[in-house]
């Protein structure tokens, strides 16, 4: 992974978004990969976090801005604010707690039903450090309660692809990124603009923390996709 600016390298940019459950690990598995760092207690987001960080993908350079969603229901209405216009989507459960991947299909299905035709999906089942030995300290340890093959049959069921990951112990973190770029389909990347555009900045910094409890409007994307129902 670089940030150089190569000019002979084309440079773009993708919107993704990360979805599920409160407490599944998505902020640290996104600090994960942008900072190579976790911290064990963190704070419940609040509305959504913004961060970006740009890869290498083959001869292309590809800069992810991700949303990382709040998982209580009291923010559920806004998700459609973060995933309108991604061209993917991470939705993340804790394979210790069997009702978050519920709740994770629960939101396969809306982004089926209201996301960007497109939208590249991937199905990450966090956490595999709590049951596979990998704990200093045996009362951090917990019974799997999602299995590997059922999570596995319902990603292929509904074309979506899918990870086991640690984002304490760094399994897979990066891969997740890495196939998610390389099954974006090139025409739906936007280019980044050279330095000089004329499009003003909006001044967003790349470790921004949006707080939008307060005044914000529901806006719902009506696209019906024709994929599975999952």
């Amino acid at each position: 992974m670089v940030n150089n600016q190569d000019s002979d390298v084309v440079q773009s940019q993708l919107k993704l978004v990360i979805l599920g459950e409160s407490a599944v690990g998505k902020t640290s598995f996104l600090h994960q990969f942008i900072n190579n760092t976790f911290v064990d207690k963190r704070e419940p987001t609040v509305g959504a976090g913004f961060l970006t960080k740009t890869v290498d993908s083959g001869d292309r350079q590809i800069k992810f801005n991700v949303w990382d969603t709040a998982g209580q229901e009291r923010f559920h209405s806004l998700a459609p604010m973060y995933y309108r216009g991604a061209q993917a989507a991470i939705v993340m459960y804790d394979v210790t707690k069997e009702d978050t991947f519920g709740r994770a299909k629960m939101w396969v299905r809306e982004l089926q039903r209201q996301a960007p035709a497109n939208i590249v999906i991937a199905l990450v089942g966090n956490k595999v450090d709590l049951c596979n030995g990998q704990q200093e300290n045996d009362n951090d340890t917990a019974e799997r309660q999602t299995q590997t093959e059922d999570a596995a049959r319902y990603a292929a069921e509904c074309a979506l692809l899918f990870f086991e990951t640690s984002a304490k112990a760094n399994i897979n973190v990066e891969a997740v990124f890495t196939e998610i770029a390389r099954n974006v389909p090139l025409e739906q990347l936007a280019p980044i603009r050279p330095p000089g555009s004329n499009k003003r900045s909006s001044g967003r910094n790349d470790h921004d923390r949006v707080d939008l409890t307060q005044g914000s409007s529901n806006v719902v994307s009506t696209r019906n996709n024709n994929g599975c129902a999952c």
